[in-house]
């Protein structure tokens, strides 16, 4: 086999776990927005001529378009007061679709998000992502333009219940 079939190859499935990182580095700190949040922790997983934008009838009525990184920055800012605006929340994503093309990809998933707000709301919401990622000179791979559209959305009663979790009978020997 061509050795630099192997090093294309190689960078690609580099590539797609880079992207695969950065992604999931996002929801794990979007998990956890509060007043602790270090933003530029978040902001670094941007590209400096980013944008974010919520698509769709809801989320761009909700959300709007960011057109650039102090904006994007600015938007995150208002989830980090002291006053946390999630009490929980949790992102699942699935579905994963990545696609290289030299300094540039194209990514998609579905998303999952169960959130319970200071107000003690609770809300379940399913999203569509596309996400354009560019390859930085460092090598390191960044969210260009991030765009979520709603496919579900609904309000909950609430996440987390005090009822006793089923398990089989502990009548088996443990050993």
């Amino acid at each position: 086999m061509n050795l630099d079939v192997i090093f294309q190859r190689l960078n690609k499935l580099e590539a797609e776990s880079a992207i695969r990182n950065c992604i999931n580095r996002y929801m794990e700190i979007c998990d956890a927005l509060n007043a602790d949040t270090n933003l530029d922790e978040l902001m670094a997983l941007f590209d400096p001529d980013s944008i974010w934008e919520g698509i769709g009838e809801k989320y761009a009525k909700s959300f709007g378009c960011y057109t650039s990184w102090q904006a994007i920055y600015d938007m995150f800012k208002t989830y980090t007061q002291k006053e946390s605006h999630f009490v929980m929340n949790a992102h699942f994503v699935n579905s994963e679709q990545i696609y290289v093309n030299g300094e540039e990809a194209q990514a998609s998933w579905l998303m999952l998000q169960s959130s319970t707000f200071r107000d003690g709301n609770s809300h379940l919401n399913a999203a569509k992502l596309s996400v354009t990622f560019k390859q930085q000179q460092d090598g390191c791979w960044k969210i260009k333009h991030f765009q979520t559209e709603n496919i579900f959305s609904r309000p909950i009663s609430h996440w987390n219940s005090t009822a006793i979790l089923p398990v089989p009978s502990q009548s088996y020997t443990q050993g």
